[in-house]
């Protein structure tokens, strides 16, 4: 078994050819045809479960391999089995770790094919070895097809931060992204239904997890689900997309918040606040998407529709722009190689179950202090405890594997609920207190259409909902308690 560390950079057809045609890299040491087969169960149980099983076919040479590429994995750092085989169907003996994880009757099939060029240079970057491996090809099933086109850097030798300084001179040469999809996820993606949009993916941390290893996770979640959005968005302009973008940069900067305490030093100050900037330009796409889903008037669907269009072009050109990749970059950089990974003191290595709890106290009695009188109090305040209600239940999600126990699960699955219940009052709240000014940024606070598109909720009634909802989370018993 070994462990990868390795970047992956996606690129676009012109962005691949622009990168090889520089002076970059320069001759290829080897060029490979490769052609993998990728296997699973009908019911998909490898890939459900967090496994990928291949047959890779280099001229005469077959090589099986097994990779654990379950979402609450690294980024980075993929578990592998490889082993040399002489024919065309998988060996599942002892030697595989599949046996153990699905039992002897495991039985699999083809699903579909990886056809690729595979060009391998060995570079050194600041002493480091680093293979680099760019692989031009498609996955193909049947009729169906989908480009792979990707730079892959994995350091054989040396310190991880090379691998960062080599991806910043790709980027510098061609436009590129950080790749978070595998190849049996594309190939997945092209045989079963493609997907439009994606929720946060569930994490499994460990009790005694450190608290560095579990903010690693977690951030390294959250980012996934912000790029797979991303990606959707840069093909389609699907609202449900940005808004679940949205939502994993706010779980991010939850995260941030949630492990203050250990995240020393300036860098994570300035990464959350170009979250924040990024957060912001797609809520602007996301505020007129909310008004034109209720726009009925043809002349106001008209002025909105065109409304959102400019603001999906400013959220488009801010996805695409320097600064969004820069900040990909440096994130990823600072999360495995910033300086509060050196800490050693307790507080960044105590189990995770203890910070947990801990950090929930904290959130759950901010939540009280706030959220004690919301009939009393204005607008600005109540969008204070919405923001309180979304980090606890962030937070809540991101550690509800720690509390796995059935009266640990059932309470957590009740305290979910509450939050959700909050969450939507308060955001029909902020509807009703926002909505007018989206009117005015676009001209149209006097369009005689104006009020069909604004909440008519009674203020008074909502508030007292939620209220009601933020007792029932107070009495609530807790799920890490």
């Amino acid at each position: 078994m070994s462990s990868e560390i390795e970047i992956k950079l996606e690129l676009s057809t012109e962005a691949l050819e622009a990168l090889l045609g520089s002076d970059l890299l320069g001759e290829p040491e080897k060029v490979l045809e490769q052609s993998s087969t990728y296997f699973d169960t009908v019911e998909r149980r490898l890939f459900q479960e967090g496994f990928s099983l291949r047959i890779r076919r280099s001229g005469a040479a077959r090589m099986q391999t097994v990779k654990a590429t379950g979402p609450s994995k690294s980024l980075f750092a993929r578990s592998e089995w490889e082993t040399p085989i002489d024919g065309e169907e998988p060996v599942l003996d002892h030697s595989s770790p599949l046996l153990s994880e699905f039992g002897s009757d495991l039985a699999v099939e083809p699903v579909f094919d990886v056809d690729v060029e595979r060009r391998v240079w060995n570079v050194k970057e600041n002493g480091s070895l680093i293979e680099v491996v760019v692989d031009q090809g498609e996955a193909v099933s049947g009729d169906r097809q989908s480009a792979i086109r990707e730079v892959e850097l994995e350091l054989k030798d040396g310190d991880r931060k090379d691998l960062f300084i080599l991806a910043r001179k790709v980027d510098g040469v061609v436009l590129s992204r950080f790749g978070v999809r595998s190849k049996s996820e594309k190939g997945f993606a092209l045989v079963d239904q493609q997907r439009s949009v994606f929720k946060a993916e569930g994490l499994d941390l460990e009790r005694n997890m450190p608290s560095v290893a579990a903010f690693q996770a977690i951030a390294s979640s959250c980012f996934r689900q912000f790029r797979l959005n991303e990606d959707v968005l840069l093909h389609r302009r699907n609202p449900e997309a940005l808004h679940q973008a949205r939502v994993a940069l706010r779980r991010l900067r939850s995260a941030f918040s949630l492990f203050k305490p250990i995240l020393s030093g300036e860098e994570p100050g300035r990464l959350n606040a170009e979250v924040r900037w990024l957060a912001s330009v797609l809520g602007e796409a996301r505020n007129v998407d909310v008004l034109l889903a209720k726009a009925k008037d043809a002349d106001l669907v008209s002025k909105l529709t065109d409304a959102r269009r400019d603001a999906y072009d400013d959220a488009i050109g801010a996805l695409n722009s320097s600064r969004a990749r820069a900040l990909a970059l440096d994130f990823n950089d600072w999360l495995q190689c910033g300086e509060y990974l050196e800490r050693k003191d307790a507080a960044d290595q105590s189990p995770s179950a203890e910070f947990t709890a801990e950090a929930l106290d904290k959130m759950r009695k901010k939540l009280k202090k706030h959220g004690r009188a919301l009939a009393s109090v204005g607008d600005e305040h109540r969008h204070q405890v919405r923001k309180d209600a979304k980090k606890l239940r962030y937070a809540a999600e991101f550690f509800g594997s720690l509390f796995d126990s059935k009266r640990g699960a059932r309470r957590y699955k009740k305290f979910i609920a509450a939050m959700a219940d909050l969450q939507d009052h308060l955001g029909a709240l902020n509807d009703l207190a926002t909505g007018p000014d989206v009117l005015e940024k676009y001209g149209l606070a006097d369009h005689p259409a104006r009020d069909s598109v604004l909440s008519h909720a009674d203020k008074d009634v909502l508030i007292g909902k939620a209220q009601d909802s933020v007792d029932d989370i107070l009495d609530a018993k807790r799920f890490w308690g």
